[in-house]
């Protein structure tokens, strides 16, 4: 019985433990493996709660030289994929997030943070706080926990036992957006990068709840088109997105973006295409060495789901491929 794959080629979340594919016809299946702000967001007039920690030395901004506007010719239009920001003034509270166990994917760690803020709605009240996916969480107004630190449980359904996360919550710094205005009317020439990083968080939290991030960039499934790379792979298309500060606005630039995927399919058509292997009722022997590390090569570290449990679903990362077929393993 197969499973199918599900993931990126570049990017996977961790399976609760490793798993080991039978060298001829096996019975798991591969996992894909990648290869104006928002309103709720609003922001709030300046307040006196804590004084943000002195940062490092600040950049310089410096804008490029240039000549009056020219007299000749004609006047055109154009079009750019730079879309200018409606930025209100105010504060923004920075917090610093940890995650017990740690090294969990960002897609994990945002399926923590959007069950806690659910779960203790009595510390979030209506704020809808933005995350990076790592460690840096931005609210409108300030949590009710001044300089403490918050140690909250949080519970993830899972495959077969619920999962439990600890998460640490501590105030960094009041983000101000009146110097980044500054700075963009050119009353100052610092650059105040803490604002713009938390613009940036900002802009890209919900394309990351929505879409597959990978890097910079964000993908959706193919929904009308197929492009085939052969070796169990396609190509998904999607765009690009970051925030920019210009001479008098901050910009968002947007570019379209493709990348490589592994397919959603099962393990054994995956091996078939990675093999070259036109018909599997041809492959009566099991896999010879050769054959067995090539294979070994493409599905290590993929995530597979398994089909031969009923309906109990369950992901592992493949670790090895074995030279006995899997009606031979004991």
């Amino acid at each position: 019985m197969l499973g199918k794959a599900y993931g990126c080629g570049q990017c996977s979340a961790p399976p609760p433990g490793p798993s080991t594919s039978g060298g001829s016809v096996g019975t798991a299946g591969v996992a894909t493996s990648s290869v104006a702000a928002p309103s709720s967001m609003g922001l709030v007039p300046a307040q006196q709660a804590h004084a943000p920690p002195q940062s490092m030395e600040t950049p310089i901004f410096t804008c490029p030289r240039r000549p009056n506007i020219g007299r000749e010719g004609r006047p055109i239009g154009l079009r750019a994929n730079h879309f200018q920001i409606s930025m209100p003034r105010g504060f923004v509270h920075h917090y610093d997030i940890s995650i017990q166990p740690d090294k969990c994917p960002r897609k994990v760690n945002r399926e923590i943070i959007e069950t806690m803020v659910h779960a203790y709605s009595k510390i979030f009240g209506t704020l809808k706080p933005v995350f990076d996916g790592r460690n840096n969480l931005y609210t409108r107004d300030p949590l009710p926990i001044g300089s403490d630190k918050l140690d909250l449980e949080v519970t993830l359904p899972g495959e077969g036992k619920d999962r439990v996360f600890r998460v640490l919550i501590k105030w960094v710094s009041q983000v101000s957006l009146f110097a980044l205005e500054e700075a963009l009317e050119g009353r100052t020439r610092q650059i105040p990068y803490d604002a713009i990083l938390a613009l940036d968080v900002v802009m890209r939290h919900l394309p990351s709840m929505t879409y597959t991030p990978v890097g910079r960039s964000f993908f959706s499934t193919p929904d009308g088109y197929y492009h085939p790379l052969g070796g169990g792979r396609e190509v998904w298309f999607g765009f690009h997105q970051s925030v920019r500060p210009s001479q008098w606005k901050m910009m968002l630039n947007i570019d379209v973006s493709a990348t490589a995927f592994y397919k959603a399919q099962p393990v054994i058509e995956f091996m078939c295409e990675v093999l070259d292997i036109r018909d599997i009722n041809e492959q009566r022997k099991p896999l010879t060495d050769s054959q067995r590390v090539k294979f070994t090569k493409e599905i290590k570290g993929l995530k597979i789901e398994i089909t031969h449990c009923g309906t109990m679903k369950r992901k592992y990362r493949v670790c090895n491929v074995t030279r006995k077929p899997a009606q031979m393993q004991s």
